[in-house]
């Protein structure tokens, strides 16, 4: 990924909170028969240092495993708030015109090594983990011991475990730190406008 330097992310806290808002990563992996990629929901954890860890699980049927049984490398993409910023909230599209559009986002990309799991503690462990996470906050949240236990002893059955040893992290933040603070004012302003859900885009904008 292209990061120009005003635009870099390297604090691991940081990148990793934006995995655990944005856990729904893309997990890339080279296989025989060339790139393959999978939208699968992730666990992260700050272990091991300094860059921590990935665990998610996918179906059996999913080639995506025994492919990382060949070849272990993979890049998991996490994707955070994006913005279309229109050149009509800058200071320069009524002083010269000399302004273009231009996308805002965040993003982060983990690179690591991938062991494959059939262990069926470590396998409910993770969908504890994973149902945990995004059940708190309900009233009455959900638990993998809420349904028979011989239906899930079936689930258990049908998925595998992957956890990713995270060995670097490339965080971007794309969000008009290039601009004069009047241009990001003006285009968290015009964000405000606009349908769409772009409150944590609008958030980034004015903490910069």
């Amino acid at each position: 990924m292209y990061v120009p330097s005003h635009f870099e992310e390297a604090r691991p806290e940081v990148m990793h909170a934006l995995m655990r808002s944005y856990p729904l990563g893309v997990l890339v992996v080279q296989t025989a028969k060339g790139l393959d990629a999978n939208h699968i929901p992730f666990v992260s954890d700050t272990n091991p240092a300094p860059w921590g860890s990935l665990r998610c699980h996918v179906a059996r049927a999913n080639p995506v495993w025994s492919s990382l049984e060949q070849a272990r490398d993979a890049l998991v993409i996490f994707q955070g708030p994006d913005a279309y910023v229109s050149p009509s909230a800058y200071e320069a599209k009524r002083k010269d015109g000399k302004v273009v559009p231009t996308w805002n986002y965040v993003a982060v990309h983990a690179y690591g090594r991938a062991r494959v799991i059939h262990d069926r503690e470590w396998l409910l462990e993770q969908l504890n983990a994973l149902t945990v996470e995004h059940e708190a906050g309900r009233e009455h949240p959900w638990r993998v011991t809420d349904a028979p236990s011989d239906y899930t002893d079936k689930l258990l059955n049908a998925i595998v475990g992957i956890e990713i040893t995270i060995e670097k992290l490339i965080g971007k933040w794309k969000v008009s730190q290039n601009r004069s603070r009047t241009d990001r004012r003006n285009v968290a302003d015009d964000l405000r406008q606009q349908p769409g859900a772009h409150a944590d885009m609008i958030e980034l904008l004015e903490r910069e």
